[in-house]
This record gives structure tokens, C-alpha cells and sequence, in this order.
């Protein structure tokens, strides 16, 4: 069981740690993404550097590396932890995924916010309620224009959803990391909160030179 859960977190947290927006610009802009705009490697900041396509790609990267770090711990956890519910290694294998990409090793530990790997994890352990909170996302974001508004109540809504959505055994672990994520990519949003509350976030939408400076 340990080994098990082990193989699993590192397993995830390589996958998770692959930093896709920073490898996109240096391959195809030839930039160090850090030194651009808000310097977050993350799909927002990718986007609002001029690569309306790299965004894109990355966003997408992002979530699906973490919907495979999820699939690769329920495989894994079926051969290695056979008596264990299937969410259990798929919660840890969730968990480790975004912290590889909060905090990759590659990069000295200096990742992006996790929304869109977090979503990919959520998108294989509870689907209905990981769609449900990117709705409230979507719909947050169609309506105030901030990113970081849309993300940290997307993902404060994501526990509930997933309380109310999720049937069938859910294991401590499973809930546990449900708050954990949520709590950390809200965490990670702690500089946008204080702009928020200074009133000098930018929207989505604001030019490069004005996202350079929030």
C-alpha cells in the first residue's frame, strides 16, 4: 500500500511538473515566459503575452496532463493496490499532479496556479462536478472579466459540487483532497487577491503592457 501510494505520487507529480506554457514560448517564441507579463507560466499569462494560440495549447496541455497523471494512478493503483477503492489512487495521483505544476522541480519549484491541471485532474475523478465548477468559471468570467475571480470561486465551488455530484464510495482521501486542491489554487491566487482588494487587478482582455504591471 505504501510503495503503492508513492509509485503514485511521484508518477503524478512528474507529469503534473511537465511546464507546458514554459516550454511553448521557448520553442516557438524563443522567450522566457517568466520574464513576460505577470510571469506565471500559466495559460492566462501565455495568452496575454500576444500567444492567443500558445494559450490555448497550453491550457488544453494543461489539462490533459492532468487528466493522464489521474489515469496513470487508477492503473497504477489497480495493480499495486488492488484492495484499495479506485478514488483512493486517483485522489493521490490528483493531489501530486498539481502540486507538480505549482511547485516543479524543473523550474525551481516556481510553477503556475493550477486551474486548468486542477481541472484535469477533477475532470477523471468527478467529472460532473469538475464541469460544474467550470461552468461557474466560465460564467465568472463572461461576467467580471478577472481571471483570478473566476478561478479561485471556480475552484471554492468545486468541494461542493463534487459533494453533491460524486455517487459511490468516496474515501477520506478523495474529500480530503477535494479541500486540499482547492484551498491551494486559491492560495496560489494570493497576489491577485491583494490587487483585487488595492483595485489595480487587471481584466481580462488588458493590454500586455497593463497585465505587465499588475
Amino acid at each position: 500500500m505504501l510503495f503503492g501510494s508513492l509509485l503514485i505520487a511521484v508518477a503524478a507529480y512528474l507529469l503534473g511538473s511537465i511546464p507546458v506554457g514554459y516550454l511553448l514560448v521557448r520553442i516557438f517564441r524563443k522567450q522566457d515566459i517568466r520574464t513576460v507579463g505577470s510571469g506565471n507560466i500559466g495559460a492566462t499569462n501565455v495568452l496575454r503575452s500576444g500567444g492567443k494560440g500558445l494559450g490555448a495549447a497550453t491550457f488544453v496541455l494543461d489539462v490533459f496532463k492532468g487528466a493522464s497523471a489521474v489515469w496513470l494512478g487508477a492503473l497504477l493503483g489497480a495493480l499495486l493496490m488492488p484492495a484499495a477503492p479506485v478514488r483512493t489512487p486517483e485522489a493521490i495521483a490528483a493531489l501530486f499532479a498539481v502540486l507538480g505544476h505549482m511547485f516543479p522541480i524543473w523550474l525551481r519549484f516556481r510553477g503556475g496556479k493550477g486551474v486548468a491541471t486542477g481541472f484535469g485532474v477533477f475532470l477523471v475523478a468527478a467529472p460532473l462536478a469538475a464541469l460544474a465548477a467550470i461552468s461557474v468559471f466560465a460564467i465568472l468570467l463572461l461576467l467580471s472579466r478577472y481571471v483570478s475571480v473566476a478561478s479561485i470561486l471556480g475552484a471554492a465551488s468545486f468541494p461542493v459540487f463534487a459533494w453533491l455530484l460524486v455517487r459511490g464510495p468516496r474515501p477520506a482521501v478523495f474529500i480530503a483532497v477535494q479541500f486540499i486542491v482547492a484551498l491551494l489554487i486559491i492560495a496560489k491566487h494570493h497576489q491577485n487577491i491583494r490587487r483585487l482588494l488595492e483595485g489595480q487587478e487587471s481584466r481580462f482582455g488588458a493590454s500586455s503592457r497593463k497585465a505587465g504591471t499588475a
